[in-house]
């Protein structure tokens, strides 16, 4: 009997160990609205043809903005991401450094180091006015180019007139060139978000990408790779289908239709399944399909956090997120834990 009793307390101490607080009811009385994110699942820009219109996203521009986002994330690196990659070059020389461009020019017409431009940044950013002079928005477009927060000084040179997209004492000729160059470049950042930020008035764009954590330390990389690749080739013909359709709609006039198809729930399933799901089926002794999985998860974890912090001090805020499709259920998924905040439907916001 004695044995029974304590089997049974033994129990009860496991069960309730087990048991999750419920932490869905927290928010339940929180005044004020919640915040509200819209994460954008896209194509990289960059993989589409030299002679990309970029007129075909001027339909999607137009619903982004229609959302009013006082915050825009991107997929991308920030100058302290950055800084630590320099500094750390034995640890992230391959899996950070190669997303971070030089700000060599950039240091060299501002005379600000890294550090130096973040701490010059954030100052700028705290008493930045409501109807900034066009000197100020090149100097704090020079400044982000040195903290190496290009779709920020992006975002900055588009909100001047075009007569005012010029060098001046506060922003050396090279740096305006770059900007000329960065306006038109055939990547998201720059013309989506950047875009979108400068309609909307916005003074930046957040970075939230983050490769710290996903650079497998496999023992042997070749093998590595060579089984997630066999894996992604088993489920090939799973994908086939929905990377066709994605084909015809990338050749579209108008590209709304293509980003409300990679967003969808059904296709979202099958990009998941044969990608992590397939690497999740490895059989490998080492069990490298686990450990790519692991290095996805853990990324998009970071990712969120950042996206996070964005806007921790503007409790409310509208948030646009601006990732690669396939990070889009992930992120979604990490971010619907936090409190006080709703995912919105992408779906919706692109009718």
């Amino acid at each position: 009997m004695h044995t029974s009793w304590l089997l049974l307390f033994t129990t009860l101490l496991s069960s309730q160990a087990l048991a999750q607080v419920d932490l869905t009811s927290l928010a339940k009385e929180m005044p004020g609205r919640r915040s509200q994110v819209l994460v954008l699942g896209t194509p990289h820009l960059s993989a589409f043809p030299k002679d990309f219109k970029r007129e075909a996203l001027t339909p999607l521009l137009d619903k982004l903005a229609a959302f009013k986002p006082d915050i825009i994330a991107i997929e991308s690196i920030s100058g302290e991401g950055c800084d630590l990659a320099a500094r750390h070059p034995a640890m992230y020389d391959d899996s950070i450094k190669p997303y971070c461009p030089g700000t060599s020019t950039a240091r060299e017409a501002t005379g600000l180091d890294l550090p130096a431009a973040i701490a010059e940044m954030n100052r700028l950013l705290k008493s930045w006015p409501a109807q900034p002079t066009p000197a100020q928005r090149r100097r704090l477009a020079a400044v982000f180019l040195a903290a190496n927060e290009r779709a920020s000084a992006t975002a900055q040179w588009l909100q001047l007139p075009a007569g005012e997209r010029r060098a001046a004492e506060e922003l050396a000729p090279a740096l305006a060139a770059i900007l000329d160059q960065l306006a038109v470049k055939q990547n998201e950042d720059y013309l989506i978000a950047a875009p979108v930020a400068a309609r909307l008035g916005l003074a930046r764009v957040m970075p939230m990408d983050d490769h710290s954590g996903d650079d497998v330390d496999a023992s042997d990389d070749k093998a590595y790779w060579d089984t997630v690749s066999q894996a992604w080739n088993a489920s090939a013909p799973q994908a086939r289908p929905v990377r066709e359709r994605e084909a015809e709609l990338r050749a579209g006039a108008d590209l709304l239709p293509l980003y409300r198809y990679l967003n969808r729930h059904d296709v979202q399933q099958v990009v998941s399944a044969t990608d992590f799901g397939a690497a999740l089926r490895d059989k490998s002794p080492q069990q490298y399909g686990r450990m790519y999985v692991m290095g996805w998860e853990t990324r998009n974890l970071r990712m969120a956090a950042n996206i996070l912090a964005s806007f921790r001090e503007r409790p409310g805020a509208r948030v646009l997120v601006i990732v690669g499709a396939t990070h889009k259920p992930w992120l979604e998924r990490a971010l619907g834990w936090t409190q006080g905040l709703e995912i919105v439907d992408v779906q919706r916001a692109l009718e």
